[in-house]
C-alpha cells in the first residue's frame, strides 16, 4: 500500500486531467455512473479515480480512529479490481454527505456499512475497465479478463493497463449490475496486511489533529469548571497577561480560553488565571449515587423491558434462590491522544480540522453555535489516536471554533490529561441486582434482573442471552437522573451488562454443580427449540463460538496451577466468548492466557482484526483491574493516570490466542465485541483460583 499522502487540491487535481481519466461515482439509492473530465460525481456513497498514469485513489470515508479502516477499505476495493493492494493510494476524504452518506465512526459500523458499497465500486471499476478494453481491441468482452491492474485478452495476448483504459472507461455508460467476486476467488480478503500508517505512527510523522500548524495560529488552552453544578461567575487575568507568549484571554460561554504562542505558555497562563465560581445545580458524590441506587434496586417498574412467564411463582416453587447485587463504576475514555481541535472563523466562514467521531453532527454543531449556514462549515479529518466513543461527541470542535471567533484568530485548541479525565462525559456508573430460581428437577426457572444507572437504563438485558432460553424472565431498568455527564464508553451498555449477567451465570452454574459452559450450551439448546419470547441472538452463532473456544484451551483440563473463567457475549452483531486463565504469584492471581473465539462474520484483514480484539482484551482487562471514576461534590477524584489508573505490561496476559469463526455472511462490528466478556472471565477465573466472588469493578487484586 502506498504511504503516499493525498491532499483533497492533489485529488482534484489528479481526476481533472482533461481526457486522461475516469471518476467513478457509487450511490446505493441511485445506481452509479462514470463522470468524464468536468462531469459532476453522481452523488456518490464512496469512490475511487484512475488516472492516465495508473494512479488509483480511494478516499476513505469515514474517521480512522484505530480500527484499521485506512487500510481494510482499500484490500476491499483491490479484491474486487483485480489490483494489487499495494498499488492503491488512500487518503481520508472531507466531509461531503452528498458523496459518501453518514461519516461516522462508532458501534463497531465502519467495515460493516462500507464492505458491500466498496465491493461494487471496485466490481463496477472492473466491469467498465474490461469492456473499455473489448471496444478498443473489437473483440467479445467474455475473452478479455482483469489481472493486476491490467485487462488482458486470453486468444491474442495483448495487454493494456487501467491506466491507458481510463478515458475510454470514463466515456462508457455503467452497467446497472455487476456480478460481484465469488468469495472462494479471493486473494486479498481475509489475508494479513500491515497498518498503512504504520511506519508514519513509529517515526513520529505528523498524522494527527495534535500535529497541525498554521501561520498565524495561536495555541488555546482553556479554564474549565472545577465540578459539575458550577458555572463561571468571574475571573481575573492580570497575571495571565504577564506570562510571556500570551497573546489573548476570552471568555466563551462557561470557560475562559488563554491563547499563547506555544503550548507551554498558554498552559503557564492557565495556571496563573484566577476564576470565580458559583453553584448552578446540585453537588453530586458517587456515595449518594450508591445509595440510591440500592433504593432503586428494591422498586419494580410500572413497565418491565421484558416479562417472560411469572418469575414470583417460579421464585416461590424454587427449591434454591440465588440472589446477588453488581456494581460498576464510571469510567473515562482517556484516549492517548488528547482532546484537541483546530478551527479558523472569519468572515461568516469557519475551517475546521481535527479529531471526531461524528464529522456530520460536528459541522451541524459548528453552524448553529456560530449562527451561519453549514455550507459555511468545511471539515477535514486526521488519523486519531483513539476514541472509545469521546469524540461521538463534537464538543472539542465546538468549543474550538467559538474560541477562534472570539479571539478573531486561527487557533488550535488542546486539552491538558487533567482536562480531560475531569471534563469528560462518563460511561454509567451503575448496580445490577439478581434473583435466580433453581427448580426442584434441579433446572434454571426463573431470572430476574433490576438494574440502575446514571442517565443510563440497561435495555441490554432485556433481548439478551439467555432471555428467551428460560421460561421465567423479567428485566426491570431505572434511570437515577444526574447533572453529571455521561455517554456512550466503548461496547455502551455491553461493558457493564456483561460482567454482571456472566459472573451471575458461574454462580447459578457452580450452585447448580454443572459445567459453567455446559450449562450455557443447555440453555442455548433451548432457546433455538422452544424460546421463550424473541431472542435477541442467533443461538447457533453463539453456541459456536462458546464451543471453539472450549476447544481452543481445552476447557476442564488446565494444568494444575491453572484456573479457567468463561464468559460470552453478543454485541455490535458480533459474536464473543473468551476463556481466561489465571494463577496464583505470592497468592495474587494474575491473567497468564486468554482464549477468545470470534464470530464477526468475514475477516477483512486478519492482522487488523487480531489487532482489535487484543487490543480490546487488553483495554477490558485494564478497566476491570484498576479504572474508576468518582465524584465528591460535583468534582472527579480522579485527576490523571497516577489515580486514574490502567494496567503496566507486567499485568497484562503472557499470550492471546484469537480464532475466528469461519463464514461467508458479511463483516459485522469488531472494535468493540471483544471487551465485554473479559471483565466476567477473570472474575470467574479468579474465583475458581481463590473461591473469592467479584462483584465489583474494579477488581482491585
Amino acid at each position: 500500500m502506498s504511504t503516499q499522502a493525498v491532499s483533497r487540491r492533489h485529488f482534484l487535481k489528479v481526476t481533472s486531467i482533461a481526457g486522461s481519466s475516469m471518476l467513478l461515482g457509487f450511490h446505493l439509492s441511485g445506481g452509479a455512473r462514470a463522470a468524464g473530465i468536468g462531469d459532476a460525481v453522481f452523488a456518490p456513497n464512496a469512490y475511487l479515480s484512475i488516472d492516465s498514469a495508473g494512479l488509483i485513489t480511494l478516499m476513505s470515508p469515514n474517521p480512522e480512529i484505530g480500527q484499521g479502516i485506512k487500510t481494510a477499505l482499500p484490500m476491499i476495493l483491490a479484491e474486487e479490481l483485480s489490483v494489487g493492494w499495494d498499488k492503491i493510494v488512500v487518503d481520508m476524504a472531507p466531509l461531503d454527505p452528498s458523496k459518501y452518506g453518514s461519516q461516522s465512526a462508532g458501534g463497531s459500523g465502519a467495515i460493516r456499512g462500507r464492505f458491500t458499497d466498496i465491493r461494487k465500486a471496485g466490481a463496477t471499476a472492473r466491469v467498465m475497465l474490461i469492456n473499455a478494453a473489448a471496444q478498443n481491441w473489437n473483440v467479445p468482452v467474455t475473452e478479455c479478463i482483469a489481472e493486476d491492474g491490467a485487462v488482458l485478452h486470453k486468444t491474442s495476448g495483448k495487454k493494456a493497463s487501467y491506466g491507458e483504459l481510463s478515458a475510454k472507461a470514463a466515456s462508457m455508460p455503467v452497467p446497472a449490475e455487476v456480478t460481484l467476486k465469488d468469495p472462494k476467488d479471493f486473494k486479498i480478503i481475509g489475508t494479513r496486511v500491515r497498518n498503512i500508517d504504520n511506519k508514519k505512527i513509529i517515526t513520529g510523522k505528523p498524522l494527527y489533529g495534535i500535529d497541525t500548524r498554521r501561520e498565524g495560529m495561536l495555541y488555546a488552552m482553556v479554564v474549565r469548571p472545577p465540578a459539575f453544578g458550577k458555572v463561571l461567575k468571574s475571573f481575573d487575568d492580570t497575571e495571565t497577561r504577564k506570562v510571556t507568549g500570551v497573546k489573548n484571554v476570552v471568555r466563551v460561554k462557561n470557560v475562559v480560553a488563554v491563547l499563547a504562542d506555544c503550548t507551554w505558555a498558554a498552559k503557564k497562563g492557565k495556571e496563573a488565571l484566577k476564576a470565580v465560581w458559583e453553584d448552578a445545580g446540585k453537588l453530586e458524590s458517587t456515595t449518594e449515587h450508591e445509595v440510591n441506587y440500592k433504593d432503586l434496586m428494591k422498586k419494580r417498574t410500572e413497565k418491565p423491558v421484558r416479562n417472560d412467564g411469572n418469575v414470583d411463582e417460579a421464585m416461590a416453587a424454587a427449591a434454591n434462590v440465588l440472589e446477588a447485587v453488581y456494581e460498576v463504576p464510571a469510567l473515562s475514555h482517556s484516549p492517548m491522544e488528547p482532546t484537541n481541535f483546530f478551527a479558523h472563523v472569519s468572515g461568516g466562514k469557519a475551517e475546521l480540522f481535527g479529531p471526531t467521531q461524528v464529522p456530520g453532527n460536528m459541522r451541524g454543531e459548528v453552524a448553529r453555535e456560530l449562527g451561519i449556514p453549514q455550507e459555511n462549515v468545511t471539515l477535514a479529518m486526521p488519523r486519531q489516536g483513539g476514541g472509545f466513543g469521546r469524540k461521538l461527541r463534537p464538543d472539542n470542535g465546538v468549543e474550538a471554533a467559538l474560541i477562534s471567533a472570539a479571539a478573531k484568530a486561527p487557533v488550535q485548541m488542546l486539552w491538558t490529561r487533567e482536562d480531560d479525565i475531569q471534563g469528560d462525559f462518563y460511561r454509567p456508573s451503575g448496580m445490577f441486582s439478581y434473583r435466580a430460581a433453581i427448580g426442584p428437577d434441579n433446572q434454571l426457572a426463573a431470572w430476574h434482573i433490576t438494574s440502575a444507572a446514571l442517565n443510563s437504563g440497561r435495555s441490554s438485558v432485556a433481548n439478551g442471552f439467555p432471555a428467551a432460553a428460560i421460561p421465567n424472565f423479567r428485566a426491570d431498568n431505572h434511570n437515577l437522573q444526574s447533572n453529571i455527564a455521561t455517554g456512550p464508553w466503548r461496547a455502551p451498555t455491553s461493558n457493564a451488562v456483561a460482567f454482571a449477567d456472566e459472573s451471575f451465570m458461574d454462580e447459578i452454574a457452580r450452585a447448580m454443580k454443572k459445567d459453567p459452559v455446559q450449562l450455557r450450551l443447555e440453555l442455548l439448546d433451548k432457546a433455538k427449540s422452544s424460546p421463550v419470547g424473541q431472542p435477541g441472538y442467533d443461538a447457533d452463532k453463539l453456541k459456536g463460538v462458546i464451543s471453539l473456544v472450549a476447544e481452543m484451551s481445552s476447557w476442564g483440563k488446565s494444568p494444575k496451577g491453572v484456573f479457567q473463567g468463561f464468559a460470552a457475549h453478543f454485541s455490535f452483531s458480533t459474536y464473543v466468548a473468551q476463556v481466561a486463565e489465571v494463577k496464583l504469584f505470592n497468592g495474587k492471581p494474575r491473567v497468564t492466557k486468554v482464549y477468545c473465539a470470534v464470530n464477526c462474520g468475514r475477516v477483512v484483514n486478519l492482522s487488523g482484526a487480531e489487532g482489535q480484539i487484543e487490543g480490546a482484551i487488553i483495554d477490558g482487562l485494564s478497566h476491570a483491574l484498576h479504572s474508576e471514576i468518582t465524584f465528591d461534590k460535583g468534582a472527579t477524584e480522579q485527576t490523571n493516570f497516577h489515580n486514574y489508573k490502567f494496567a503496566r505490561m507486567n499485568e497484562t496476559p503472557f499470550e492471546i490466542v484469537v480464532k475466528f469463526m469461519q463464514t461467508d455472511n458479511p463483516p459485522t462490528g469488531l472494535g468493540e465485541p471483544g471487551l465485554p466478556p473479559i471483565a466476567p472471565a477473570v472474575a470467574n477465573a479468579i474465583f475458581a483460583a481463590t473461591g473469592n466472588r467479584i462483584r465489583k469493578m474494579p477488581f482491585n487484586v
